[in-house]
């Protein structure tokens, strides 16, 4: 039985659009939070795109004192590797590839989308996409993670071994230590995986030249 589709906010930059990014925000947040960028990215003259910031569900996180917020999935220890949230993995997973489905029905190649995510975001992205069985655009990882990388080799699929991926952090991130964005850089590297690494003097956040090279990379992979 198919899961609903996950509530979004949906901004498009002109009618008709041929082109999609669908962007994860963080734990605690939800679709509205990188929604004011897309003004920012200054994309006139790119194909039309259709933005989609899913919502994620509410659920208890264990390093909140089992407060429930919007998550993408359980966090059990900040910081820690040694227990990771699997099964909340593969749950986000399966309604970010329904949210892609629907924009191939909405007539969107997947060939045509970039998968994005800000921290728990990032993490989602670097681990949907690369399990993702059809080819993407790219893939956008921001202050977050590879998760379960234990597991990345052996469940990355073929489809996005070329796909190209931005990976950016802020140098003075107290949530999500530069060293665990470092790593992610790595082993995508190791894996043959065409990626970039941006660092900004910034914390856990986003800023105005890390918007420009957003807009840059955008433009470069949804032509």
């Amino acid at each position: 039985m198919n899961s609903p589709l996950l509530d979004c906010v949906e901004i498009e930059t002109a009618p008709n659009p041929t082109r999609a990014v669908i962007w994860l925000h963080g734990l605690g947040a939800d679709g509205h939070d990188f929604a004011s960028i897309v003004p920012e990215l200054r994309l006139q003259g790119a194909p039309a795109i259709r933005f989609v910031f899913p919502h994620a569900p509410i659920r208890p996180v264990t390093v909140n004192n089992g407060m429930s917020m919007r998550a993408w999935y359980d966090i059990y220890v900040m910081g820690s590797v040694q227990r990771e949230d699997e099964s909340g993995f593969r749950d986000s997973q399966r309604a970010i590839e329904a949210l892609i489905a629907r924009e191939n029905q909405r007539g969107i190649e997947s060939r045509h989308i970039v998968l994005a995510g800000f921290s728990q975001g990032c993490a989602m992205t670097l681990y949907t996409g690369p399990r993702f069985s059809q080819k993407l655009a790219g893939m956008m990882g921001l202050s977050g993670y590879l998760p379960l990388a234990g597991r990345f080799d052996a469940e990355r699929l073929p489809a996005n071994q070329d796909t190209p991926i931005f990976l950016a952090h802020g140098t003075q991130d107290p949530v999500v230590a530069i060293a665990r964005g470092q790593a992610a850089y790595a082993a995508l590297s190791a894996a043959g995986y065409p990626v970039s690494w941006q660092t900004y003097a910034m914390p856990h956040s986003v800023c105005l030249e890390e918007i420009a090279d957003i807009a840059a990379f955008l433009r470069k992979v949804l032509v």
